[in-house]
């Protein structure tokens, strides 16, 4: 029989290393899989979400993930998503790793965007005059929702930094669009495939054109592409200032991170001059709030 006297004590210093040891592996498995906080850098999603707020996302709604970059550095991995309780729907508030902008295959910057989902994979989504409409159905418009006094866009006058270019869609009337869906098949030609070429190469289409005009994808003369992903397309709450999916396009559901929970904190920083200064500027009545 074991004598207990004699099994050696633990020191207080190593019981203390365990402990935050511990503590700190829970935090970033929490942080990874379940729940992280984000800052709110900008009005794009005014009144809903202003600068200056800090939010808690849900990863683990739409299915965790393994960490997608190095810890403490922007150095992209290859990670693992497991499934999640649902997909994203219509209205959910979402954070995502921004796509690039609209004649980027791959992101100049490892940014993360926060933006309200409007069109799920199938969707067929129209703009006009502002009012947004998904498969004909009027979207319902938000309490929180901001608008400006900004003189409206007609229909017809197009503009050169909308997504797809080349079309005659501005940011008041666009569309008609239709949200790819994994499966889906694209029909390509040379009248459509400046529009297009950007997205098939996100998708993971290798596409050369020929000197004759002809197309080649993945290797093959073809002008038929089945789509291998689901796409998203979002909307800022702040519609008149919001660079969103009208202007650089889809959002890929593989980039999806979670859905924004509630806001924990939430202060105006801007012409605080000590971070004591900055308390007198804490949005009190924020905190706490369910973003909806």
């Amino acid at each position: 029989m074991t004598d207990k006297s004699q099994i050696p004590k633990k020191s207080i210093i190593r019981e203390y290393l365990e402990v935050i040891l511990i503590t700190i592996l829970v935090a970033f498995g929490i942080k990874i899989f379940i729940m992280d906080a984000y800052r709110i850098p900008t009005g794009s999603m005014e009144n809903t979400l202003i600068a200056g707020d800090y939010i808690l996302v849900n990863k683990f709604i739409y299915g965790p993930s393994t960490p997608r970059t190095v810890p403490l550095t922007g150095i992209e991995i290859p990670h693992i998503r497991f499934p999640g309780f649902r997909n994203p729907d219509r209205g959910d508030v979402i954070v995502f790793k921004f796509p690039g902008e609209r004649d980027e295959v791959e992101p100049a910057a490892n940014l993360n965007y926060i933006k309200r989902v409007i069109g799920l994979p199938g969707d067929t989504i129209k703009i006009r005059n502002r009012n947004v409409f998904v498969n004909g159905a009027a979207f319902p418009k938000l309490t929180t929702q901001r608008s400006s006094s900004r003189s409206l866009k007609p229909s017809g006058r197009n503009d050169l930094r909308i997504f797809p270019s080349g079309t005659p869609f501005n940011e008041d009337n666009y569309g008609p669009i239709y949200v790819p869906k994994k499966g889906d098949t694209l029909t390509i030609d040379i009248g459509n495939i400046k529009q297009w070429e950007v997205f098939l190469r996100r998708d993971g289409a290798d596409v050369e054109i020929l000197p004759d005009q002809s197309i080649v994808i993945n290797g093959e003369l073809s002008n038929i592409y089945v789509i291998q992903s689901n796409y998203y397309f979002t909307l800022g709450d702040n519609r008149d200032n919001s660079l969103d999916s009208r202007f650089w396009g889809f959002v890929p559901e593989e980039n999806i991170i979670g859905r924004a929970l509630l806001i924990y904190w939430s202060w105006h920083k801007e012409g605080t001059p000590n971070f004591a200064a900055r308390f007198r500027n804490v949005r009190t009545d924020r905190i706490g709030t369910l973003i909806r």
